[in-house]
């Protein structure tokens, strides 16, 4: 699949205002500051294409980005929002659950965690959240290169290994400046695009 191509085409600020044509959407979710657009820009080669802000918080919407035909990517608002009102804090939170548990086209979820403070309660929140809903999950661990490679493989040995018995979730070391696991990433989404893996999944209703 050629993220190449990827181009953006629309922002909603609640799950009706979502794209009507989706066959396939994969979810990038993550703190504020865990290089979330760094991730989308990286994985699709392109450098403006998610906006990276200096102040965390800023992408309040859920953005959507075409890859192919009816298959988006999705960046969505960054939990944890600095500097933002309680009340709209609250409501995209609402907004953020609502897509996660309704949209039935969600073939896979990206969950980026930064590699020098990994899995936060919240980056396990949404984990177990997916792992639940029967919704495949890749976490990266990323800023893997604000680390000396020991530190970052013996990091990604302790993440793995707190997931091992969550056999949706595969954990891998990026970096966005480095260009570490950029093709990695790319063959798992392409994996879930092609399998449409949304439609198999179980109802968030069924569990």
């Amino acid at each position: 699949m050629n993220f190449n191509q990827t181009h953006f085409t629309t922002s909603a600020d609640r799950l009706a205002g979502c794209p009507g044509d989706s066959l396939a959407e994969i979810a990038f979710a993550g703190r504020s500051n865990a290089g979330k657009s760094s991730a989308i820009n990286a994985i699709t080669g392109q450098k403006a294409l998610a906006r990276i802000s200096k102040t965390p918080g800023r992408t309040q919407l859920i953005n959507f980005f075409e890859v192919e035909s009816g298959r988006y990517l999705v960046d969505l608002p960054g939990y944890g929002f600095a500097k933002v009102p309680l009340a709209v804090k609250d409501k995209w939170q609402r907004e953020l659950e609502k897509y996660l548990r309704e949209r039935e086209t969600l073939a896979g979820l990206v969950v980026l965690s930064d590699i020098r403070h990994p899995m936060k309660e919240f980056d396990q929140q949404m984990v177990s959240w997916s792992v639940q809903s029967g919704l495949p999950v890749l976490l990266l661990l990323t800023k893997a290169d604000k680390l000396k490679r020991g530190a970052a493989q013996n990091t990604l040995l302790k993440v793995k290994k707190e997931l091992q018995d969550k056999t949706l979730v595969r954990v891998e070391l990026f970096s966005a400046h480095k260009g570490t696991g950029i093709d990695r990433a790319r063959d798992q989404l392409s994996q879930w695009f092609t399998e449409e893996a949304a439609s198999d999944r179980p109802e968030s209703g069924d569990q």
